[in-house]
């Protein structure tokens, strides 16, 4: 097939944007691709999720969360709603391993109508101002078509790897490769085609627990460079962690003209910090170690230092404290508005306690740059890595935890 009647066939399955999407948010090369969608609704089963068309807050998630579910089959029904399980909330990645690492139905596999009803889950879990999580969220996914599109042109026959170390202090290599136990649900992690790859319909979403106001679930969406794991608790969010963020390329232009870099908010508030520092403070804040990814990725739950490194916020002027607040917000905003206020306010009151630090260069620019901001709860790391598919560049591989609140609270880790 030509490249034209490839682009004409991809733009042909592109998921259709929901009325009220902000500009410039529709997916392009692609966006999820609709094969092998499933066409018809089991309406027996689809009856036993009421929605609430006026509810809001969490009731609005509760309530897209079952519209959603009304355009599933029993059987794609049965591969979304999973137990909240240790083993399922834990199973989420920056690999581009599809359903081998993940729990969930696949994106690929929906059609544009249930498309649209997972896009309005999004939309109203996640923070809904420019530049927070829903936006983010479509922006990133976005940056895998594109990089699906550079993949699939490059002369290259390499499978995408984009694997972290098993040390991230150590130089990350071609063969590493995720291991361990897949997520319960069946083989593939209950997914359908547990294959990986590039682009936006490798994309799964999971409801571990019955989406509910009273009872305790978490909506899990993730993919390559993504990992969104929302945990909520009697109809409060009690967890908006862990939160993975990546991408590559970290900026590109679409045939429209428009230019994306989604996470440049999140670089250039860390920048703001680390350039603010004196030299005497840039000594205090660098770290011993070198980094080659973030430290506590997937499947290093609990794994917090039990030191706290770098240059204390207390000991910074109120500018640069300033600073180090609106540099943790990106990370925040990715959840709700209402929660991302209310953990703001708690990172707010820790500031005095909070510790940032930095290992390599402060120009977030090369491979090896870190910048690390720990508190009492909140934990953020930023790193830069050699680029896997464009490999003249660099890309971000990030994290956003919380010491107390990763998953609700709801599991111990040793």
């Amino acid at each position: 097939m030509s490249r034209e009647r490839t682009s004409q066939a991809r733009k042909r399955r592109t998921w259709r944007t929901v009325a009220g999407v902000a500009a410039g948010v529709v997916l392009v090369g692609g966006g999820f691709v609709a094969a092998n969608a499933a066409t018809t609704t089991d309406t027996k089963t689809a009856a036993h999720f009421a929605v609430n068309k006026k509810a809001t807050g969490v009731g609005a998630v509760v309530s897209a969360a079952n519209a959603f579910l009304n355009t599933l089959d029993s059987d794609q029904q049965s591969e979304t709603v999973l137990d909240f399980s240790q083993a399922n909330a834990t199973a989420w990645s920056n690999l581009p391993c599809g359903g081998n690492c993940r729990p969930g139905i696949r994106t690929g596999s929906l059609s544009d109508d249930q498309l649209s009803a997972l896009q309005k889950v999004l939309k109203v879990a996640l923070g809904s101002g420019k530049d927070t999580g829903y936006e983010h969220v479509m922006q990133t996914l976005k940056a895998d078509d594109v990089l699906a599109s550079a993949q699939s042109t490059s002369s290259s026959s390499a499978a995408p790897t984009d694997a972290p170390s098993a040390d991230p202090t150590a130089s990350p290599t071609a063969t590493d490769v995720p291991t361990g136990t897949p997520p319960s649900g069946g083989p593939g992690g209950g997914g359908g085609a547990g294959g990986g790859g590039y682009g936006s319909g490798v994309y799964y979403l999971a409801f571990l627990g019955t989406p509910s106001a009273t009872g305790t679930w978490q909506l899990h969406f993730g993919g390559h460079h993504l990992a969104v794991n929302v945990t909520y608790k009697d109809g409060k969010v009690a967890g908006a962690s862990p939160f993975f963020s990546g991408v590559e390329p970290t900026t590109w232009t679409a045939d429209d003209g428009t230019t994306y870099s989604p996470m440049a908010k999140f670089r250039d508030g860390l920048l703001k910090v680390t350039s603010s520092l004196t030299t005497e403070q840039l000594a205090t804040a660098k770290l011993s170690e070198s980094f080659s990814d973030v430290l506590l990725g997937p499947g290093k739950d609990g794994q917090f230092p039990a030191t706290k490194e770098g240059i204390k916020v207390s000991a910074l002027s109120a500018k640069q404290k300033k600073l180090v607040l609106e540099a943790i917000h990106p990370w925040v905003a990715d959840v709700d508005d209402a929660t991302a206020k209310k953990l703001m306010k708690t990172y707010e009151r820790e500031l005095n306690q909070t510790y940032v630090s930095y290992s390599g260069g402060t120009g977030l620019d090369t491979q090896g740059d870190y910048v690390r901001i720990d508190g009492p709860s909140v934990w953020i790391e930023f790193v830069c890595q050699d680029g896997v598919v464009y490999r003249d560049q660099i890309h971000y591989h990030t994290v956003y935890r919380d010491h107390t609140r990763d998953y609700g609270s709801e599991f111990s880790f040793s």
